[in-house]
Parts: C-alpha cells; sequence; structure tokens
C-alpha cells in the first residue's frame, strides 16, 4: 500500500524503459545505480560541470583542456585487420591540424561520424603529443547545422558500468519533458522569502547549470528540492508516529523499584550521570500512559547495556516481561552472557532464543516465554517471528537499531498490549540527523565513559612502516597483549589495492612464528568464524585478522592493540567503531592507523580527527562537516535515510523550517488538512515502503 498517487504524476512513476533510448538493457543499468521509474532519474543530480565554450586556436590548445573546434577531415589511418593500433584520423582548420584517435573502434562507425572530405564540429579533453593536439574519443561528434544540440555548458553525473554520459543525457532530457506543473505545497511567505522557484523550474535548473555556484547545496534550486525531502520526510514521520500511537496505546508500567534498586546496589561501580539521567527519563516514558519510543545513543564503551537492564527490570517489577532484539547471534549471546553477570548477584537469570534448529531447549524457552515464567528474554530477530507467543512483553530493547526499520519496530510492538520500545546504536548521530532519520523516537544520549576508561592512544604511519609496525606488535603480544589487524577487503581486487585478509594472515602468520594468528571474514562459515573469535576472546590466538565482522559486538576486554590497515578507505564512523574494539578496560590501549600516500585532503582530515579526539559524538559532528554533496552515510548508518537532494551537511537550517511546516499540515486529528496534496508530495520523495504503508491510513 502506499497514498493514492495523483493522477499529474503518473508519468513519472513509469519505468525508465518510456525514455528515449532507454531498452532493456539500458534500463538494467540505471536501476543498478539510480533507480527504475523517471522520479528516480530526475532526483540524481549532477556533481559536475564541464564547460565547452573554449574554441581556442589549434596552435595554442592547453594540454589537458577541454576544447571544441570545427574542423574538415582530411583523411583516415584505418589499422589493419588484427593489430592493436588506434584508428587515426587528420583533421584541419584554418588555425592547424588535430588527430583524432579512436581505440578498439567498429569498421564502419569512425567512417560514419568523420567522413572524409566534410566538416564537423567536436568536442572533447585535448593531449599534446610530440607538440601536436590530439583528441582521444571525442565526447561529441556533430554537424555543424546541428551546433545547438550540443551543451556549451554539460552537467557530469555519476555513472555506472553500462551507464555512458550520452545516454543518460538522453534519458535525462526525456524525463525533464515529463514533468508536469504541480501545485504548490510549500507555503507562499516562505518561497517568497528564500527566492526559492517552483517544484518543476527547480528540478529543470538543477539539471542544466551554467556555472559551479549552480551545482552547490545552496543554490535556490537546490535548496528548494532539499527542503521538499525533508518536508516530505518529517510529515511522513509524524503519520508514522500518529499511526503506532492509534494502533498501539501505550499503559502504565508503574513498577514497585525494588529490582532496579537491587541492581544498582549489587554494582561494583557507581553508575555515570549519564546514565542515571538516561534511567530516569525512561522510568518516566514507562510510567507515562503513552507508548514510549525512544532512543539510547551511548558511544563505544558508554554502558548502554546497564540502562536498557534498568528499564527492562522497571517491566518485570510491573509485572510485564522485556525482551533484548540483537541483530547477530554472536551479539546476542554476550549480551546474554553480560546482562546475567548483572543478574547473578541478584538471584536472576535471563533467558536466550536463537533461531531454529536448536533442539529442546529451544522448545523450553519458548514455553517460558508463553507462560511468563521468562522475565527477560534475549535473542535475534527470532522474538518477533510468528511462533514466538509473550504472555505479557511490556518492554522491547533493539541493539544496533540501524538493522532495523519502521516496519520491525511495529512488529515489536504487535507482541504485546501497548510495548514500550527502546533502540539503542553505538554509533553516534549528530543531532540533526537523528532528527531528521528518527523524528518518531525521542532520545536519551550518553555522553560520559564510566570512570576508570582511558583514552585510547591513537596514531598514523605510512604502510612503507609496515616492517616496524610488525616488529612493534611481536613486542606488544610478547607483553602479554592481544591485539586486531584489521584489514578492508577479504579478496584481491583490481579496482581496490588493499591487502586481503587471507593473504595479511599467513604473511603475519610467517612473520610472527610464535603467535597463534586466527582469521574472521564475512565470507567464512558462521562456525569457522565463531570458532575464531573464540580463540581470540579466550586468549589461545592473540592476534586477530578481520575485516569489519569485528566493528560492532565483539567485546574483548583484554585486546589492548587494535591496526586499521588503509585507514583512509574507511570513514570516520567506521573508523571509530573499529577503534572501540580496544579500551575496554582499565588498561592503556592503542590504534595504528596505517595509510597509503598520497592522502586526499579529506582523508587528512579524517586521520587528524582520529588522533584528536575519542569522543563519538564530535567524530560524528565531524564526519557531516568533512562529507561534501553527493557522499552519503556510510554502512555503519545504513538504517538512516540516504537523502538524494538534500545534504544535511548544508541544509542543516531548513530542517527546523521543514519540521514546522509538516506540523502546518496536519490537522487537529494529526491528520493532513489537504490530503491530495500530502499524498503528492509523499509519492514523490517519501520512497520507503514501511513509511508508505503507516501512512496511508
Amino acid at each position: 500500500m502506499h497514498p493514492r498517487r495523483p493522477t499529474e504524476i503518473f508519468g513519472l512513476f513509469a519505468a525508465t524503459t518510456v525514455l528515449p533510448g532507454v531498452g532493456p538493457k539500458l534500463a538494467a543499468a540505471i536501476e543498478k545505480r539510480i533507480g527504475a521509474h523517471v522520479i528516480d532519474l530526475l532526483r540524481h543530480l549532477p556533481i559536475g560541470l564541464i564547460d565547452r565554450r573554449a574554441r581556442p586556436p589549434l596552435g595554442d590548445v592547453a594540454d589537458g583542456s577541454i576544447a571544441t573546434f570545427e574542423v574538415l577531415v582530411v583523411k583516415h589511418d584505418k589499422p589493419p585487420p588484427s593489430t592493436r593500433r588506434p584508428w587515426r584520423v587528420i583533421t584541419e582548420n584554418e588555425t592547424g591540424r588535430l588527430e583524432i584517435i579512436f581505440f578498439h573502434a567498429r569498421d564502419d562507425y569512425v567512417s560514419r561520424m568523420l567522413p572524409t572530405g566534410e566538416r564537423r564540429i567536436v568536442s572533447g579533453r585535448v593531449e599534446i603529443r610530440q607538440g601536436k593536439p590530439q583528441m582521444a574519443h571525442p565526447d561529441h561528434i556533430i554537424r555543424p547545422e546541428d551546433r545547438g544540440e550540443m551543451p556549451e555548458m554539460e552537467p557530469v553525473y555519476p555513472l555506472t558500468a553500462g551507464l555512458t554520459p550520452k545516454a543518460l543525457r538522453r534519458a535525462m532530457d526525456g524525463a525533464l519533458d515529463r514533468l508536469p506543473a504541480l501545485r504548490e505545497w510549500i507555503p507562499q511567505d516562505l518561497m517568497q522569502s528564500r527566492g526559492w522557484p517552483d517544484f518543476t523550474t527547480a528540478m529543470h535548473k538543477v539539471h542544466a547549470p551554467q556555472n559551479a555556484d549552480d551545482l552547490m547545496p545552496a543554490s535556490k534550486s537546490r535548496c528548494r528540492l532539499a527542503f521538499d525531502e525533508l518536508l516530505a520526510n518529517q510529515l511522513a514521520l509524524a503519520l508514522v508516529r500518529h499511526k503506532a500511537a492509534d494502533d498501539m496505546p501505550g499503559r502504565v508500567f508503574a513498577g514497585t523499584g525494588a529490582l532496579t534498586e537491587a541492581l544498582m546496589t549489587s554494582l561494583p561501580f557507581a553508575p555515570t550521570g549519564a546514565q542515571t539521567r538516561a534511567i530516569a527519563e525512561i522510568r518516566a516514558d514507562q510510567q507515562a500512559p503513552r507508548r514510549m519510543l525512544r532512543m539510547l545513543q551511548g558511544d563505544v564503551g558508554s554502558g548502554k547495556t546497564l540502562v536498557a537492564l534498568a528499564a527492562m527490570l522497571h517491566a518485570v517489577e510491573s509485572g510485564a516481561q522485556a525482551a533484548l532484539l540483537a541483530p547477530t547471534e554472536v551479539l546476542a549471546r554476550q549480551h546474554h552472557a553480560s546482562i546475567n553477570a548483572f543478574l547473578a548477584p541478584m538471584g536472576m537469570e535471563a533467558h536466550l532464543l536463537l533461531g531454529q534448529g536448536r533442539g529442546g531447549g529451544r522448545k523450553a524457552v519458548l514455553e517460558a516465554i508463553g507462560d511468563g515464567s521468562a522475565k527477560i528474554v534475549i535473542g535475534t530477530h527470532a522474538l518477533i517471528s510468528e511462533g514466538v507467543t509473550y504472555k505479557d512483553l511490556g518492554l522491547a530493547v533493539v541493539d544496533e537499531q540501524h538493522r532495523f526499520g519502521v516496519r520491525q519496530r511495529v512488529l515489536l510492538g504487535q507482541k504485546g498490549e501497548g510495548v514500550d520500545v527502546i533502540v539503542m546504536t553505538a554509533t553516534p548521530i549528530p543531532r540533526s540527523l537523528a532528527m531528521t532519520a528518527y523524528g518518531d523516537l525521542d532520545h536519551s544520549r550518553l555522553d560520559e565513559k564510566p570512570a576508570g576508561r582511558l583514552p585510547i592512544d591513537t596514531r598514523a604511519l605510512p604502510l612503507d612502516r609496515l616492517g616496524d609496525v610488525v616488529g612493534r606488535l611481536r613486542a606488544a603480544i610478547a607483553g602479554g597483549k592481544r591485539a586486531y589487524w584489521i584489514c578492508p577487503l577479504v579478496e584481491e581486487s583490481e579496482k581496490l589495492d588493499v591487502a586481503a585478509a587471507e593473504d595479511r594472515q599467513q604473511a603475519l602468520a610467517r612473520a610472527l612464528p610464535e603467535v597463534n594468528v586466527a582469521l574472521a571474514h564475512g565470507k567464512m562459515k558462521a562456525a569457522e568464524r565463531d570458532a575464531a573469535m573464540q580463540a581470540f576472546r579466550d586468549g589461545s590466538a592473540q592476534l586477530l585478522v578481520a575485516t569489519t565482522v569485528v566493528e560492532v559486538g565483539v567485546d574483548v576486554p583484554e585486546a589492548s592493540v587494535i591496526i586499521i590497515e588503509h585507514a583512509e578507505r574507511f570513514g570516520l564512523a567506521q573508523l571509530h567503531q573499529l577503534r572501540g574494539r580496544v579500551g575496554r578496560s582499565d588498561e592503556a590501549s592503542s590504534c595504528l592507523l596505517l595509510y597509503q600516500g598520497p592522502l586526499s585532503e579529506t582523508a587528512t582530515s579524517r586521520l587528524a580527527v582520529m588522533r584528536e579526539t575519542n569522543d563519538g559524538f564530535v567524530i560524528a559532528e565531524r564526519d557531516l562537516e568533512l562529507r561534501g554533496p553527493g557522499e552519503f552515510l556510510g554502512q555503519r548508518q545504513s538504517g538512516m535515510p540516504e537523502f538524494a537532494l538534500a545534504d544535511m551537511a548544508a541544509h542543516q537550517d531548513l530542517l527546523p523550517l521543514a519540521r514546522h511546516a509538516a506540523a502546518a499540515m496536519l490537522g487537529a486529528d494529526d491528520q493532513p488538512t489537504d490530503r491530495a496534496t500530502a499524498e503528492l508530495l509523499l509519492s514523490l520523495f517519501e520512497r520507503d515502503s514501511a513509511v508508505r504503508f503507516l501512512a496511508s491510513g
């Protein structure tokens, strides 16, 4: 289900095969990179601009420049069959000679495009070879009478294999021709004060930039479209929240305080101020009659588990059950172990429920959940499968919430009457992004580390110092330390010059014969990977070579060294998550970032931020600043919306305006006062199927 799309935009949701030049093969390439519909193509914005206005004399053209010439085709130097020599075409005009080069040309293509004795306009990049200008594979070859077909200012789009600039430009022109005149959804006073064009004009302008300023997020047309997308997002979130409140009203969990007090009394440490504050915020939500939907944000090692357990015990005090849902079995087992360590002094125990095929133990856990004797249950997505029935589920805690969307949150809520939901993330998210991505959630932030945790000493070294690094590693392991070595890829790749994890493990095993070097990566069988991690956890392996499968949830407090190879290829959030695998005890820990120079300006800045701070929230804000237009949130935050038109680094000031405008579109019953316009807006910009399903009403 989705909102009933207004008839004037039906054409925008047609398959891309309706566009000129787009057959099934090209449509498949477009879908892989952009999307399957016309509207997806329109939201694919240019990232650069080619100026084809330069028409210098051939004797004065600069090496490497883009230039356009009208030339006479003098002769062809066609290579003999079965030779690797390029096809050369000699052309000239009154200012000199230009040699046009084609590699692997089809037999008739060059002759047809550049017939001898005729004039043509050619445009492309010129290179100077032995003092003479050459142009390889011109971007444009047209007849002089068709000169109006070649754009003087040509936008540059992100491409993929099988998608050429010429084919995309033709398809984009066809998509722009299908744009209808639409009713306006932005308040007139805002339009006038910002000087924004209407939607259709803005869309035409962003695809026809005339200078570098037109490509910037601050341009009026881009701002207008960014606001549209943010407005649709905020409206969808408001409707989701209303729908959830209607379908699943909350209930009061009063609690007696007995279990939470026993927990706090048994702790061998004092909770941080942030933990105390978050526990109080959550308890207030649990005691209120409305259903709780709260995000618990906490940096690596900030103590989210204790806060979640306090909330779970409050639910149990109220006579209900509590469940914690983890994205993987490894994480579920770790939560089970750490929570039971907290519960043991109180004489309590949590139950563990994993996937199918676990024997009689699973049946016993299911029965305990059904009869209510299992007060606290920890597990994977199996906890929300159809075969699991709770006697009275009162609280659901979702760990690493980016793996779960709106639909999963609602499914959890449907497992009981008025179920409260807490979603936890170890990925610090800037406030602006948190409000945008999770505007249907309240927020608690754990911005303190437990006492005794030391900052992780972080340094960066070039990869050509690898020998020194291995020597230091040998000394550290000989001193009783355990270490991670992180590689970005599993297999050798022609496109990415990075060390493969298998090769690195073998190389380190040869260099460190006295060390047991374990290996863990995503393509191993789960049992083999778990065995490697267990060997590292119990100390029988002192070094774990791994890909980013260790990024979240692997908790080995004895590990105090992490080496991240090709650190320049990781984003800030991912580097911070990886570094968080160490520094999990009161022992001094270190992180070494190995990089391959020369570094880009952004990569240099990322490594500098990692050296300067251990604060995940500071890192998240810097990450947002460093990402440029077209760079979206990385894999670590893949549950957050990847906006096509809004750039949160540049458009943060539009978010409060969008939130206010979305609220103004809703009536007293939290339903759109103009449903047709709301459906138009949601159809164009808010594509998440779960949101559309919930918003459809």
